[in-house]
């Protein structure tokens, strides 16, 4: 499974991140395609709730996400 970062903007400074684990980029985008003009609830890192109707998105960036351990001591 890869990790992907999708990142739903409202505008210019107002965005929310989500994390996901999928086969492939492409899945990752049928999934956001899915979920188009419809409610969708997630929970992020930091353990905020979040609810958000995708018609008020307006731009969706999907990246495949390389996380750093950040535990692990150089």
């Amino acid at each position: 499974m890869k990790e992907f970062k999708i990142t739903y903007f409202f505008d210019e400074l107002h965005y929310v991140r989500r994390f996901i684990h999928m086969e492939s980029q492409e899945k990752a985008q049928q999934l956001v395609a899915s979920e188009r003009d419809q409610y969708i609830t997630f929970t992020d890192s930091r353990g905020i709730y979040h609810e958000l109707h995708t018609r008020d998105v307006r731009v969706i960036q999907i990246s495949e996400y390389h996380r750093i351990d950040k535990t692990v001591k150089m």
